[in-house]
């Protein structure tokens, strides 16, 4: 046995056995202004719950091993014939379950169930990210189902059902289910229109059904292993979707041939793949011709979901950031206490705030859109509109270097695999490439400001709902309609017009809402100018030490 040396000390406990809900003021805050005061009590219940199973050491470890043990791809049984499974650790099994079980997937059905749903998925994100991609998929694609009533009805009640079912059997034998989607291919990738998948009329001779057989390939097709997908195929009538089981009813499985699962950056845990169709069966959605229309619900609400999985990365990110300094001393003082870490962590924390403010607000719209009156209703959904694109291209982008930020205010042990930070780092670009990377979110802005004027219009009510409250921001608004009024080169300077739609969205949002610090600190540097180009860079004479405080995970 080796002598004792020296004893350690200044070491930082974890960050584990805390509510990860209740001790995030930003979100708390928000799921009581958008939830109805009838449901807030049973909201609150059934937040603070999962609150403290996310910050329990029995779930944190689940994370950490879901991450550290990956999928395998088992293409072959023992006997040669092809059966195309993927094995996830028991992790995984446990992360998902709880998350279907908490309402992760049922949000189109309930009242308020956008808030409530954004909410949890922004605590149950801050776990493990990789799990979360199938609950994604899964409640996006209740609209594009909606289509077709038909199909709705028979899906829809084992989509939004709290029941997970792994294992691979017909869908109408499980109690719940979940679903994927396969749009891209390796010739266009965003560029959906140009996809090679065909579809085949299975009755050709009648010109009638919807039953289709599907040949070609799919590029990136994220959670194999679940029990239906959406698919873009060109059938006759141009590029349409269909819904793809894995098992058929008769229980004889599909043609869903997976060559190879993707080895990526982060995102360990999940199963992204390549999978291949040789006149695999599906069943029309929509009209032949539509593809890109029936879809494009799923693709927004996916959206959503990568703007609260951002959210939920910097959150995470910005705690374990805040309670590192909180306990440990530096050259002969807390770090926390020492200004310029405060000015580092205050501005992380703005950043992170401001994601989630915007995450909630988005979510109330949908509940808006699903069930407000008329008039609202039309509003809420031109908003979402302008605002998703515009939340999803910027809340992604800003999520990459915030975490890199925070894990540097670790030091070296924020670099260590142990800190949990790098596998947070990993995740980060995630979401800015998911459904559309930036460049794709920003064209959406500029079709969307062309084709529909009722957009601009409503997004620029929710902005103005906060004019005369502070100069930056009206000045900022002011420079955002003469920048939407000159189209020279606009398709050049997108992003730089997005940018400033969302921090104008973002300025508004928390100038109504966040405390006076917040607001303040927030329209300085954002808005006002008086910010550097690196977190950290705030003017000095903000109240800076209560917006880390408001940061703080733990009293």
């Amino acid at each position: 046995m080796a002598a004792t040396t020296h004893t350690v000390t200044n070491q930082v406990p974890p960050l584990v056995g805390y509510d990860v809900f209740s001790a995030d003021p930003a979100l708390t805050e928000g799921v009581e202004r958008h939830i109805p005061a009838a449901l807030l009590d049973e909201a609150r219940a059934e937040l603070t719950a999962l609150g403290r199973s996310a910050g329990s050491a029995e779930v944190q470890l689940l994370g950490t091993l879901a991450n550290e043990n990956p999928p395998k791809l088992r293409t072959h049984d023992r006997y040669g014939d092809r059966i195309d499974e993927v094995d996830f650790h028991p992790a995984w099994h446990q992360l998902l379950g709880q998350a279907v079980t908490a309402g992760l997937t049922d949000a189109w059905g309930r009242p308020a169930g956008h808030v409530r749903r954004a909410a949890a998925f922004l605590v149950w994100g801050q776990v493990e990210a990789g799990h979360t991609c199938p609950l994604s998929m899964t409640h996006a694609a209740v609209p594009a189902l909606r289509v077709e009533p038909a199909l709705a009805a028979d899906w829809e009640p084992r989509l939004t059902s709290r029941v997970y079912e792994p294992g691979l059997r017909p869908a109408g034998e499980k109690a719940g289910v979940l679903f994927g989607m396969g749009m891209t291919e390796k010739q266009g990738g965003s560029d959906v229109r140009t996809n090679t998948t065909s579809a085949r009329r299975l009755d050709s001779e009648t010109g009638a059904g919807d039953e289709y057989l599907l040949t070609g390939h799919k590029w990136f097709c994220s959670a194999p292993m679940c029990d239906g997908f959406l698919v873009l195929a060109q059938a006759p009538g141009g590029l349409t979707c269909f819904l793809v089981p894995r098992v058929l009813p008769d229980g004889t499985r599909n043609v869903f041939a997976i060559q190879r699962l993707k080895d990526k950056l982060g995102n360990r845990s999940n199963a992204s793949s390549e999978v291949e169709f040789d006149e695999t069966w599906g069943r029309r959605v929509g009209e032949e011709g539509q593809g890109v229309r029936t879809i494009i619900e799923m693709v927004a609400a996916t959206r959503l979901d990568c703007v609260a999985g951002s959210a939920a990365l910097m959150r995470q990110s910005v705690a374990q950031a805040v309670h590192h300094a909180t306990y440990r001393r530096a050259f002969g003082a807390e770090l926390i206490d020492q200004p310029l870490m405060v000015n580092v962590l205050a501005d992380l924390a703005l950043e992170s705030e401001a994601a989630t403010t915007l995450a909630l607000r988005l979510a109330a719209a949908y509940d808006t859109v699903q069930g407000g009156p008329g008039e609202e209703r039309d509003r809420e959904k031109a908003f979402l509109r302008l605002a998703v694109p515009v939340a999803k291209y910027w809340v992604t982008k800003r999520c990459t270097p915030a975490v890199a930020e925070a894990l540097e205010c670790l030091g070296g042990n924020g670099y260590v695999e142990e800190s949990g930070m790098p596998r947070l780092l990993r995740e980060a670009p995630l979401n800015s490439i998911w459904e559309g990377s930036g460049n794709v979110q920003a064209l959406d802005v500029l079709r969307a400001l062309q084709r529909e004027p009722g957009a601009l219009n409503a997004f620029l009510q929710e902005v103005g709902l906060a004019r005369g409250a502070d100069h930056r921001l009206d000045r900022a608004i002011k420079d955002l309609l003469t920048e939407l009024a000159d189209l020279t080169g606009i398709e050049a300077r997108a992003r730089r017009l997005v940018e400033r739609m969302a921090l104008v969205l973002q300025g508004s949002l928390l100038v109504r809402w966040a405390p006076p610090e917040v607001a303040d600190a927030f329209c300085a540097s954002r808005l006002g100018g008086d910010w550097g180009t690196a977190f950290g860079t705030l003017p000095h004479t903000l109240d800076l030490a209560s917006v880390v405080d408001r940061a703080r995970p733990v009293g």
